[in-house]
């Protein structure tokens, strides 16, 4: 039997901290994944649903992006312990409904924990905050499609209403509904991928042309080189370790590049496998460069510097496939002492790392959230494939760039026009479809806020997503969103987001990726892309959590016809989603014989022109080096350099529980990890409560209160807490250059004594 929801919100009462461990997965991860099903689906439930996770013939798991292996090579239980989780909070037996909403006003709601939320289970039925209410009630759905309708009608300019997304929809939602934004008159196409990856993408579009990864998963499998950066699999990309457990049986290094010791790149204990359970494990990380946060771009810089020095250049590469080496070699000037402070790391340790670059006939370099967001982002991406660049380390087996997303459909919705900018093949799309289509430049993220907080902004509609727990400086950006006349949000199940509402409010439940869909033209499926460009199938098995639900592209389709009427095929849409596909196929590269494709075992991958035939889509057709300069944040005395993290309870701002085993916290969240030595400096005992106050150049204290202070082995000087506690820290003004991503990987604080415990 699954358990009832939480009645009491016990916040951190049963906090405790013990030592970090040095492993993971194993017996404890089989454990904590199938009593997340067990909990949320019951036994028999859970046997169901959780073999069908990442199936060719089953779903897509609602998590992480990495890839799955072709269906020849799959596990019967292809999935990990959060991945477990993820299904079991969508496939839950709780249930919400009007009952529950009329016990509950949305101020009690709001003063509860992103936690108990989230454990009350799923939305069944549409439901309306009216102006002046503080209870959520039902509608029908035909009459809240209307009232968005004369809403949105009534605005002076399309471009006062927000179109956001979350990187969980389908790709034929996400096409649906930047199409549902632009046919109605604005790019504001904001999305969860503007606060992580919107470096990458700009980074690598810049220098290699395509703002995707280079490598598949069989290049992780081959490679000889694999350097993980400001990334932490075992918790965030857990099936990621089976993959360097491959790797480093089949001989290749790999080196971790964090401020933090994390359990999965020390030692994989494989579930599947007996020397996972009861063996002893696969060491992965043969070297752990513990660099201070942000001194990233030093560290890379560095290793060209060197490798250049030492004429480990492939000169044959170089010369016929990239432009501007000279300037970038003319550039290089190592400034040692400068390159230590930043980056925390010895001469020695940075030297020793450049041998195995130069050593490496195969060389890969993954990156996350740790990259991405940070003031210097876009360059310390840019300096990562100069390094490979000059090694050669494209368009060969076992050898490129690997951005690894987070959300499971984040890289497809942006493929599919989810985005701020009309994507090239928007003109394409109007000509087709026999509408005008902006072509001016709408809002993404940060924009949307500021948008939102000066009152040009007054609608805000969200498919997915927890835009309040995702954003920074959360008191702007839940002011902007209280300060719209109209906040709409599909959703399968109660967040943040929804208690903040504007003066009217729209909870509109959607089927979850596990459940059927069925639709006028019969049983529907949908598709994703996953980190590695890999496009296939996902059809959901159970039935849906009420018979109230409507899946997204309904969703979207039903507003369509409310908005802008018959002009578009909407009602088609709607009963038979190849007709999208049959649209996509039309206008977005790589998509040419969609239906076929995909309905292929495994699906199909999309073309990348660097990783097949070495062609670039730059303005050159070369791929392009660039120079860098450093620009080290300059910490005050006593302060610390703040990053923000994930729990291993966690995935985004879903809130699975309150256990992050691996760093030893238990029963919690309100942590920050410091050096014991820096606690010492700053007269702070281990275990005390502080408040966290961020430091920005408009002087403005943002606080965060009752953290306890843990005495933790991360780089001296800096510091670590869990997201989304600590995004009111978060300056919405201090971004990364040129993405315009929050800086949540780097923010300068002060530890007081707490206000209150």
């Amino acid at each position: 039997m699954a358990k009832k929801p939480p009645a009491d919100d016990v916040g951190d009462r049963d906090l405790s901290v013990t030592p970090p461990k040095r492993d993971a997965a194993g017996l404890p991860g089989v454990a904590a994944g199938l009593a997340a099903g067990l909990t949320q689906m019951g036994v028999r439930r859970s046997a169901r649903t959780l073999l069908r996770i990442n199936q060719a013939s089953g779903f897509d798991c609602p998590g992480c992006a990495w890839p799955e292996p072709g269906p020849a090579h799959r596990s019967h239980a292809e999935f990990c312990e959060n991945g477990a989780k993820a299904v079991a909070e969508e496939a839950t037996l709780r249930r919400i409904t009007a009952d529950f909403f009329a016990t509950h006003s949305i101020s009690d709601l709001a003063s509860r924990s992103d936690h108990w939320l989230g454990q009350q289970g799923r939305l069944t039925e549409p439901m309306i905050k009216r102006p002046g209410s503080d209870h959520y009630r039902p509608i029908a759905w035909d009459a809240a499609f209307a009232l968005i309708a004369t809403r949105l009608r009534a605005l002076a300019s399309p471009n006062e209403a927000i179109f956001y997304t979350s990187g969980r929809t389908s790709n034929e939602a996400a096409f649906a509904w930047q199409l549902l934004a632009r046919a109605y008159g604005t790019n504001n196409l904001p999305d969860c991928s503007n606060m992580c990856h919107e470096s990458s993408g700009l980074a690598l579009t810049q220098t290699i042309g395509i703002g995707k990864g280079s490598v598949t998963l069989d290049d992780i499998h081959l490679a000889k080189l694999l350097v993980i950066a400001g990334q932490n699999p075992g918790t965030n990309h857990p099936r990621m370790l089976t993959a360097l457990e491959r790797a480093k049986r089949n001989g290749a290094t790999i080196v971790a590049v964090n401020p933090l010791p994390e359990a999965g790149l020390i030692k994989f204990r494989n579930p599947q496998t007996a020397r996972g359970l009861v063996g002893g494990g696969t060491a992965l990380a043969d070297s752990f460069l513990q660099i201070r946060v942000g001194g990233d771009l030093a560290l890379f810089q560095a290793i060209g510097a060197l490798l250049v020095e030492w004429g480990a250049v492939d000169r044959e590469f170089v010369d016929a496939y990239t432009v501007d080496f000279d300037a970038y070699a003319a550039s290089l000037a190592i400034d040692w002492p400068l390159t230590e402070r930043v980056t925390g790391l010895t001469r020695a340790e940075i030297e020793a790392t450049a041998r195995l670059f130069a050593d490496s006939p195969a060389t890969i370099v993954c990156w996350a959230m740790g990259m991405t967001q940070r003031r210097d982002s876009v360059a310390a991406i840019r300096e990562i494939v100069n390094v490979q660049l000059l090694r050669g380390m494209l368009g060969r087996p076992g050898a490129g760039l690997c951005p690894v997303r987070g959300h499971s459909n984040v890289q497809g919705d942006r493929t599919m026009g989810i985005v701020e900018h009309p994507p090239v093949w928007a003109p394409r799309l109007g000509e087709l479809l026999g509408v005008a289509l902006p072509a001016d430049s709408g809002f993404d993220t940060v924009d949307a806020i500021r948008a939102m907080r000066d009152g040009r902004a007054s609608v805000f509609l969200g498919l997915g997503g927890n835009f309040a727990a995702a954003t920074p400086d959360t008191a702007v950006s839940t002011a902007g969103l209280r300060g719209c006349a109209l906040t709409v949000h599909i959703a399968t199940k109660l967040n943040r987001s929804h208690v903040l509402p504007g003066a009217e409010s729209l909870l509109l439940p959607c089927l979850g990726r596990t459940e059927r869909d069925p639709q006028a033209s019969g049983e529907q499926f949908v598709t994703v892309e996953d980190s590695m460009s890999s496009v296939h199938m996902s059809r959901g098995r159970l039935e849906p959590a009420s018979p109230y639900l409507l899946s997204e592209v309904a969703i979207v389709a039903r507003l369509g016809r409310a908005l802008l009427g018959d002009t578009l095929p909407w009602a088609e849409f709607e009963a038979d989603y190849r007709a999208i596909r049959e649209r996509i196929a039309l206008v977005v590269p790589g998509f040419d014989g969609f239906e076929a494709k995909v309905r292929q075992p495994g699906g199909f991958t999309l073309p990348h022109g660097p990783r097949d035939a070495l062609t670039f889509p730059t303005p050159s057709g070369r791929a392009r080096f660039t120079v860098n300069p450093i620009e080290p944040i300059e910490v005050p005395e006593g302060r610390l350099l703040l990053q923000t993290v994930r729990s291993h309870d966690q995935y985004n701002t879903t809130i699975y529980g309150l256990e992050d085993r691996y760093r030893g916290v238990h029963g919690g969240r309100r942590v920050v990890f410091v050096h014991p030595d820096d606690l010492a400096t700053l007269g702070i005992a281990d275990g005390s409560m502080v408040d966290l106050v961020s430091e920005w150049s408009d002087g403005v204290d943002r606080r965060a209160t009752g953290f306890r202070a843990v005495a933790y082995p991360t780089a001296h000087g800096c510091a670590a807490t869990y997201f989304p506690e600590a995004n009111v820290l978060v300056p919405l003004d201090s971004t990364a250059e040129g993405s315009q991503t929050p800086t949540s990987k780097q923010i300068i604080v002060r530890l007081e004594p707490a206000t209150s415990q």
